[in-house]
């Protein structure tokens, strides 16, 4: 009996063996399709951050553009912030200097007017010094080819001696503060004699 239910165990148990070995493939099949699916999901994962690692990049990119912009702005803010008030201070040196050039020489040396006169030029030399102190200078024009970036052709006059295009006089001074504009030198400019 011993041999007959050791017989009937076996079968089961080959049976049982059977079975358990198309559970565990079974199983196994199971196992691979989810590593494929979770594959697939990872693949997903994968793609995802790398998109955020790109949106990352970007962020940090625009960032660093916008730090840049924003300190050339304060930069420029600050080197031009009295661009308005200097081209309300040019019109009082253009005066003070016509109000030089009026007086005649004759008063130049009269004792009364010496003090005077020593008082507008140093008040003159005052402004220059500001100016310069403030990174305003003059536009060179005299005797130089047309520059439309710096000069403004007020008329032509009719010349032999000069070039055409050459400045021959400067009717207003010109500034630059900094390396910007300013205000334009107004001029008279050389052409072709008629």
């Amino acid at each position: 009996m011993t041999e007959e239910t050791t017989a009937e165990a076996g079968a089961e148990a080959g049976q049982n063996g059977a079975d358990n070995e198309s559970v565990l493939d079974l199983g196994g099949a199971e196992v691979q399709d989810e590593v494929a699916g979770d594959g697939g999901e990872l693949a997903v994962l994968r793609e995802e951050l790398e998109t955020a690692k790109q949106d990352v990049l970007y962020a940090k990119a625009e960032t660093q553009n916008l730090r840049r912009r924003m300190e050339k702005e304060v930069a420029d803010a600050r080197a031009y912030a009295s661009t308005g008030f200097a081209r309300d201070v040019l019109s009082v040196s253009d005066n003070l200097a016509r109000a030089l050039e009026s007086i005649p020489a004759d008063l130049r040396e009269d004792e009364r007017f010496k003090n005077l006169v020593a008082g507008i030029e140093a008040t003159g030399r005052e402004i220059e010094k500001v100016f310069a102190s403030h990174g305003i200078s003059r536009i060179a024009a005299k005797g130089l080819p047309l520059d439309p970036n710096q000069h403004q052709a007020m008329l032509e006059v009719p010349s032999a001696d000069a070039e055409p295009g050459t400045v021959l006089q400067e009717l207003q001074a010109g500034y630059m503060i900094k390396d910007r504009l300013l205000r334009p030198a107004m001029v008279a400019v050389a052409k072709k004699p008629d």
